[in-house]
């Protein structure tokens, strides 16, 4: 991992009728590349500068004739054509950052900036994946069968309708099974609905809530249970001194130190009550029998459930409802949610019907939904590190903050400090610097040792990960002590 430039190693942009191509490597000063666990595309935007290349037009029979322009108008770019770049690393420790064969090519989705006069042309373009242009082109028709888990109908979605290989997809198995007819919906629109259903095939309860994304590895569907569940692949220090050394006088690497963070949010107490993330009441109306949900089973209450899901720190605990009262913020419903049930509209004959089953039933995840993906907010943070292109969107990282003290600076503060999950993430190149700027978020607040393991037993003395095949790196420095960092 380093903050030096990068090598821009290639950079083909190919006309939309396959005919021509513009090698643009050397007019490249800027790339970002973007990822987002609640994005379901990937997208990149790159700043051209072109003050040499022309190209001669062609006209509608495909002749070239007239005289020699700039690529813009002359490939032309407008929009749609596929762009082949390969950047390489800039240490031993990062990898190449490439989309250059076929299912990883990027596609131009729009050109702004554009700056021309006689000697140069400069302009943006924004690029995204395949399948964010497939899937505006792409309709979900016909019935998915309620005997089917959601992950199956996720897969066929993937496969059929975005045209993606087995090797480009990453699906978590769901445990509940739902029917539902795709009503000419996009894939995209279909998926991310469908994400909010779905619960992860592992014991116990209080786990509903999955994610749709994109990484430069794969399209995922996983559960936010088991993503923040990860080990952490990385571990970041912040230090205010250009250079930092442990209590034996060793040398830190820089290659792991925060360049800069700035604490975007610190709970939201007001609005998480107002979206019903700590309690809510449920009531659900069945069709067949004409009934309604039992009273006494509307009641949904965090505190019930709390012991039940991953955390990647400690418990938050509410505040009470007054000073009179032991109960807190979490024992009142603050949200109600009313529905429908969906029940025997897709079973093909009356025999298969059985009007207890509830296709999907609300009451088993729509409250754990709400509280899964709003408490997941709890904290966020923005960070810029050194260049490391092994990092993916939805990735745990650990990262360790000085706190706060007029008498020992080398403590650590256990609040701020401990897990966050990557929640989006720029990979940054320009002619001099190249950078990782993450959004990371958690849904607690400082270190849980026993959610995780001794971080001490995670990492080999060269910094090492023992468990992660993808053998990321990461200094876990807090063993030896801050020293001498302030």
């Amino acid at each position: 991992m380093s903050t030096q430039e990068s090598r821009i190693k290639e950079v083909i942009i190919e006309s939309n009728d396959k005919k021509r191509t513009a090698d643009m490597t050397a007019s490249l000063i800027e790339f970002h590349y973007y990822e987002d666990v609640f994005s379901p595309t990937i997208t990149a935007k790159m700043v051209l500068v072109n003050a040499n290349q022309t190209i001669a037009p062609v006209n509608d029979e495909g002749e070239v004739k007239g005289e020699l322009m700039g690529v813009y108008n002359g490939l032309p770019i407008r929009g749609g054509e596929r762009v082949k770049i390969t950047i390489e690393a800039n240490s031993s420790t990062n990898k190449n950052l490439e989309f250059n064969y076929e299912d990883t090519f990027l596609y131009v989705s729009s050109v702004s900036d554009i700056i021309s006069n006689s000697q140069r042309e400069l302009f943006t373009l924004h690029l995204t994946s395949r399948a964010a242009i497939t899937n505006e082109t792409s309709r979900v028709g016909g019935r998915f069968d309620p005997g089917n888990s959601i992950s199956t109908s996720v897969e066929k979605i993937l496969k059929e309708k975005l045209g993606l290989s087995p090797q480009q997809i990453e699906v978590e198995k769901t445990t509940n099974k739902y029917g539902f007819i795709g009503n000419m919906r996009k894939p995209f629109t279909v998926l991310t609905w469908l994400a909010s259903k779905s619960v992860p095939n592992v014991s116990g309860d209080a786990t509903a809530g999955f994610l749709f994304y994109q990484t430069q590895r794969a399209y995922h569907f996983r559960s936010i249970d088991k993503l923040i569940m990860q080990n952490p692949v990385a571990a970041y220090l912040y230090s205010e001194t250009v250079e930092a050394f442990d209590n034996e006088g060793n040398k830190i690497p820089n290659d792991f130190k925060i360049l800069g963070y700035q604490t975007e949010r610190n709970q939201n107490l007001v609005e998480k009550l107002k979206l019903g993330a700590y309690s809510s009441y449920r009531t659900f109306f069945n069709p067949l029998t004409f009934t309604f949900t039992d009273p006494q089973k509307g009641v949904f209450r965090h505190g019930d459930y709390k012991d039940k899901v991953n955390k990647l720190g400690d418990d938050f605990k509410l505040p009470k409802l007054n000073e009179t009262t032991v109960r807190d913020l979490g024992d009142v419903p603050t949200r109600i949610f009313t529905s429908v049930l969906d029940v025997g509209t897709l079973h093909k004959t009356p025999k298969d019907f059985d009007a207890r089953t509830v296709n999907a039933d609300q009451a088993k995840y729509q409250s754990q939904t709400v509280m899964r993906y709003n408490t997941l907010f709890t904290q966020i943070l923005k960070m810029t590190v050194p260049l490391n292109t092994n990092l993916i969107a939805g990735d745990v990282i650990k990262c360790s903050f000085p706190k706060v003290s007029e008498k020992d600076k080398s403590q650590v503060d256990d609040e701020q400090s401990g897990l966050y999950m990557i929640k989006e993430l720029c990979h940054y190149y320009s002619t001099e610097h190249s950078y990782t700027s993450m959004k990371l978020v958690r849904d607690t607040y400082g270190n849980n040792p026993e959610a995780r393991e001794e971080e001490s037993s995670q990492f080999n003395e060269d910094g090492t990960r023992k468990t992660d095949s993808r053998s990321y790196t990461g200094g876990n420095y807090l063993d030896s002590g801050w020293g001498a960092l302030f």
